[in-house]
Parts: structure tokens; C-alpha cells; sequence
């Protein structure tokens, strides 16, 4: 997203568009490059248009401040597409697409597997595009985006030429939206699970059933923490999943690895995982709770060298803050508990909701209620193929802490 154009009576987008018009002071946070124009901001609507069409946003003297995708239905009525006098008819999707291949192709990323458009930071807001090897995953997850279903698979097929594309857009956001769920191939079709090879490691990713679109991609570097700390160590992985911090510990010399997930499907991925990269003999997967098995674990006496916890979100609204710290506290203060001097626990939260400050303050209260000493070593976020906009706090939402017990 560039700098705003300077005020001008010529229209956004190259035709003339029905606007909405901004309420006097309520577009500073729009001007400060924030993509998402809440209902409470906008004055008035000009024009005729449908939910999901792109029309231009003005402020309250009617100067233009940029275009973007409308929906009445959403309290996020405005996501910004650009700020800068451009059609967003014909060469604009692929434009854009291409543009966020070129700046992970710049930082040096892995072409073949991860997050190749990230929604707002790629400003695409609503398009989500994972890939791996083969096969591209895509979330449409608003209604703008929706209504350009087709050009989006004409891009992605364009740029990529794929095997095939498959849909994930299972999320309840859609909802608020005003659509229903979606899911399924939209071109090509897939006969078997891709098998990637991710930093040395061979992966088969379920992107019909996973979480996500089938792999966490936003932790890939966070992974190799737990290959650095696990020389020798005796580890656990609690909610593992399909093993990527499990999988990178034991390729990074753990002498024994447990992982534990809720999911036995994720289990049997984990395992089939293991066995592809010759590690199934230092790795043990289980189903079950991980907070009863932390707390059983801990009762049994059982020490672990290296703790890893990466749940899934405890929160996904404001309301919500209150039951996910219980609930982060808990399993820290078993993890910590389970830890023998010198050992590493590396917890992390993807709950947006939850902020790094009050995610340490937590890790603290759970130190002090299990009597152990800590020391913050590492402080990682997601993925670089994940970019952050310092203007949108929202496109940050991933905490990965590796704190030394001592």
C-alpha cells in the first residue's frame, strides 16, 4: 500500500464510483495506513452499488482517500484494496499476486513451500494463498474477494501453473460476511496428500482436513528453535500436531521426543511423518489431553530437558482474554513444573487477543505459582512469509517465548 495521492477532484480507480464518506476526524487511522474502515467511521454512502463492488472512500469534504471493497453487512464495511489512483479492473489481482511472489522471492524465502498472499500485509485484504510444492491453498475469506473467485483461480493458475488448487475458506469469519463456509477444489484434483520437503524435513500435508490449510507455516523458523536446544535432551511436545517442532527436536539430536495432540488424526500424520524422515525410533506420538497429561505427568515424577506448547487459540474476542489466561497459565505452570534445571520451554500463543505483554505477564505468574526461577532467552514472531503492517497491530498475532529454567 503507497502514499496517498494529493487531494484531487480526478476519481480513484480509474472511473467514476459511488463513495462512502468517512465522518469528520474519524480517518486518521485510515491516513496512518490502517486497510479496514469500521461501520461507526462512515458519515454516508453516495451512490449506487452492491455489497462486495469496489467504491471509493472520502473523507468528510468529500477529498479522496482511497478505494475499496464495501460490505454493508460487516462491521468492517470498507477493507482497503489502494491508496493510490489505479484501476482495479483487469491486471489488478495479478499485479498484486505477483508482487508478493517478487518480495518473498527479494527476502530469500523458500519457493516451493509457504504463504505466498497474506491477506492485508500483501494488500489483498481477504485472500489468503499457502503453497505447498504442487498444490496452492486459498482462503477467501470476505465478501469482496468472493465475488472474485474466478479471476483469483485464472491468477494463481497464471502465475503458479499448479497440479491444483484446493479451498479452506471453513472459517467462521465468513459468516460475518455474510457468506457460508466454502471448501473443496477449484481446479485440478487431488489424489493423494502432498509430500513436501520443508528445511531437510519430508512432510505429507492433510490439506483437505488439517488445521489452517494444513501445516502452521506461520512457526516454520520457530521450529528450528526446538532442533537448537534439543542436543541430547529428553523432550515433550504438547498439542504437536503433525510434529513440526516434534520432528525438527528429534532431527536436532533429542535423545527421545513425546508428542502429545488432541487429534488422532493429526497423531497418525505425525507418526506416518516421523517414519518418512527415519526418526519413528526416537519418537513417540500420543492422543489424549495435553492438560491432563501434563498434570499427569507431572504427578509421575517424569522431567522433560526441553517443553514445548504451542495450543491452539484460547481466544478469539475481547470477551474471551479472561477464561485464555486460565487456561495459557495452566499448561505453563505444569510445563514449568516438568522441567529440570537448565531446561527450555518454548510456549507461544496465537491468540491475536492475547498481547505480548500480558502473554510474559502470564508465563511470570506461572513461574512464581511453580516456584521456578526464569530467564527470557529468545522472543520470535511468525514467519516472514507472514509480513506484519506496523499500522495494522492486527496482522501480528503470533508470540513464540523460549525461556531457560535456572
Amino acid at each position: 500500500m503507497q502514499g496517498r495521492v494529493a487531494d484531487s477532484p480526478l476519481l480513484f480507480c480509474g472511473m467514476p464510483m459511488p463513495s462512502m464518506i468517512l465522518r469528520k476526524g474519524r480517518d486518521q487511522r485510515l491516513k496512518a495506513g490502517h486497510p479496514w474502515i469500521y461501520a461507526g467511521e462512515v458519515e454516508r454512502f453516495r451512490g449506487e452499488f452492491q455489497d462486495g463492488d469496489v467504491i471509493d472512500v472520502k473523507d468528510h469534504r468529500e477529498r479522496p482517500l482511497a478505494c475499496a471493497h464495501v460490505n454493508r453487512q460487516s462491521q468492517i464495511v470498507g477493507r482497503v484494496l489502494s491508496l493510490q489512483r489505479e484501476p482495479v479492473e483487469g491486471a489488478f489481482l495479478r499485479t498484486r499476486i505477483a508482487d508478493a511472489i517478487a518480495c518473498r522471492k527479494r527476502l530469500g524465502l523458500d519457493p516451493g513451500v509457504g504463504r505466498v498472499v497474506y491477506s492485508e500485509a500483501d494488500f489483498l485484504p481477504g485472500l489468503i494463498v499457502d503453497r505447498y510444492g504442487g498444490w496452492l491453498v486459498a482462503q477467501i475469506l470476505t465478501l469482496g474477494m468472493d465475488r472474485w473467485r474466478g479471476r483469483i483461480v485464472e491468477a494463481l493458475r497464471e502465475l503458479f501453473q499448479p497440479e491444483g488448487i484446493y479451498e479452506r475458506s471453513d472459517m467462521s469469519v465468513r459468516e460475518h460476511e455474510g457468506l457460508p463456509v466454502a471448501k473443496g477444489p477449484l481446479w485440478g484434483e487431488m489424489r493423494d496428500l502432498p509430500e513436501v520437503l520443508l528445511d531437510g524435513l519430508r512432510l505429507r500435508v492433510d490439506v483437505v482436513n488439517g488445521q489452517k490449510t494444513g501445516l502452521f507455516l506461520d512457526q516454520r523458523q520457530n521450529w528450528a528453535l526446538a532442533g537448537r536446544y534439543a542436543q541430547g535432551a529428553r523432550v515433550l511436545d504438547a498439542f504437536c500436531y503433525t510434529g513440526g517442532f516434534a520432528l525438527h527436536a528429534a532431527k536436532g539430536g533429542a535423545a527421545s521426543v513425546l508428542g502429545l495432540d488432541i487429534s488422532e488424526d493429526a497423531v497418525a500424520l505425525a507418526r506416518s511423518n516421523a517414519a518418512l524422515n527415519d526418526l519413528e525410533g526416537r519418537c513417540t506420538f500420543e492422543a489424549g489431553n495435553a492438560f491432563d497429561r501434563l498434570r499427569g505427568l507431572d504427578s509421575q515424577g517424569e522431567r522433560f530437558d526441553l517443553v514445548v506448547l504451542d495450543p491452539p487459540s484460547f481466544t478469539r474476542s475481547k470477551g474471551a482474554v479472561e477464561g485464555a489466561v486460565r487456561g495459557y497459565k495452566e499448561i505453563n505452570l505444569r510445563a514449568l513444573k516438568i522441567l529440570n534445571p537448565g531446561g527450555v520451554l518454548i510456549t507461544c500463543s496465537c491468540s491475536y487477543h492475547m498481547s505480548e505483554e500480558a502473554f510474559r505477564a502470564v508465563i511470570n505468574e506461572a513461574a512464581q505459582d511453580a516456584r521456578r526461577r526464569v530467564r527470557l532467552v529468545e522472543v520470535r514472531t511468525q514467519a516472514p512469509d507472514h509480513p506484519i503492517l506496523p499500522a495494522a497491530k492486527e496482522t501480528q498475532y503470533l508470540k513464540c517465548l523460549a525461556l531457560q529454567v535456572v
